[in-house]
């Protein structure tokens, strides 16, 4: 019978240490450029315009009362103006359903405590995602539906 030598555990080729010397000297250079490149990048506040970056830097909010001098040091500067983010036009019935989704834990649990189906649940959620994206802010996950409802004043953080 004939043994096939990729079958064989023990079998590498001869160029096998240098080929797998190469390949983990070229993926430390690109883990090194991707380290690089993150940390070049300045993510901006949300809300924050992306070009211009000086906005962004400024330090907001909480933040000031942390570090100290800083109120003092942007005291002769404006807050600059969020934007009115658009809201869907989410039903009643959408919004109590959003809601309920958020303060229990799944579901099923819903669809029981407001005596309607799952699929009806589901329905509801897919539609008010939809909304979302139509009007340009996407929320795909639980966690991005939480923020969209507590930017929208839907919700409450003590809520939560």
């Amino acid at each position: 019978m004939t043994a096939i030598a990729h079958h064989i555990p023990q079998y590498r080729p001869a160029d096998a240490p240098r080929s797998d010397a190469r390949r983990q000297a070229a993926a430390a250079a690109r883990r090194q450029e991707a380290l690089a490149r993150l940390a070049a990048r300045r993510m901006p506040l949300p809300g924050q315009p992306v070009a211009g970056m000086a906005a962004a830097d400024r330090p907001q909010g909480r933040l000031m009362a942390i570090v100290p001098g800083l109120e003092e040091q942007n005291a002769g500067r404006e807050e600059p103006q969020r934007p009115e983010l658009p809201r869907p036009s989410l039903t009643g019935r959408e919004v109590e359903v959003l809601r309920t989704w958020m303060l229990v834990d799944s579901k099923p649990a819903v669809a029981q405590q407001l005596f309607i189906s799952l699929g009806t649940v589901n329905t509801h959620l897919t539609r008010i995602r939809a909304k979302y994206a139509e009007i340009g802010r996407p929320a795909p996950t639980k966690a991005s539906l939480v923020a969209r409802a507590v930017q929208d004043g839907l919700m409450t953080l003590d809520e939560l």
